[in-house]
């Protein structure tokens, strides 16, 4: 069978390669063009990595609104910083966008793997690194824009009860943070983006909608 190159298997041998495949070690699976992969917190039991395709990772909230955090294609893994978790389970829905086939390894086998061929491992730990990155880089900017709404909706709301663009404050800030459920020091720091953003003026004791 033909082996396909990417980040992992590019350091295993060909003769292993095919050992492999026989023994059902690796395993190739194909996903449908806008199926559920894998939801959120179903256990992660495989290592996948993306042979051909397009695949989502999508957070949907209480609201059920989606939002996706970020998108894997060709030589991608997908699960690689779960399998080794005492928590293995996806904390986010996976989609495939595109018809996707995918190379699967079991946990077990992929530790041997590693033990066997260093390379491997550094490639995977590399790629499961720059994954982490890129997945918290997203989050990151998603819980900002979050916050950013839920206080607009709130000065709208006190507007107006107060009949004024000027909302007057009638609790501290550390206060105020707590009922958004952020730290004191994010309030402060999403407020001065708003108010260089020519959204709100700030005042120690209102905040004027602009």
């Amino acid at each position: 069978m033909e082996k396909h190159i990417n980040l992992i298997t590019k350091h295993i041998p060909d003769e292993k390669y095919t050992e492999l495949i026989k023994s059902n070690v690796i395993n190739i699976r194909k996903y449908s063009k806008g199926c559920c992969m894998h939801l959120e917190n179903d256990i992660c039991s495989h290592l996948e990595v993306i042979i051909e395709g397009n695949v989502a990772i999508d957070r949907i909230d209480e609201d059920g609104n989606v939002m996706c955090v970020t998108n894997f294609t060709k030589t991608d893994i997908i699960g690689g910083n779960l399998l080794f978790s005492k928590t293995p389970s996806y904390p986010m829905s996976i989609f495939a966008k595109s018809d996707v086939i995918v190379m699967q390894i079991k946990k077990e086998d992929l530790f041997h793997l590693m033990c066997e061929y260093p390379d491997f491992l550094k490639a995977y730990l590399e790629n499961i690194s720059y994954n982490a990155f890129i997945l918290g880089d997203r989050i990151r900017g998603y819980v900002r824009l979050k916050l950013r709404q839920i206080l607009i909706n709130y000065l709208k709301k006190q507007s107006q009860l107060q009949k004024s663009n000027i909302v007057k404050l009638n609790m501290t800030k550390k206060d105020l943070a707590l009922l958004m459920g952020v730290q004191r020091t994010s309030l402060s720091r999403e407020l001065a983006k708003m108010h260089k953003d020519k959204l709100i003026e700030l005042n120690r004791n209102y905040i004027k909608i602009i």
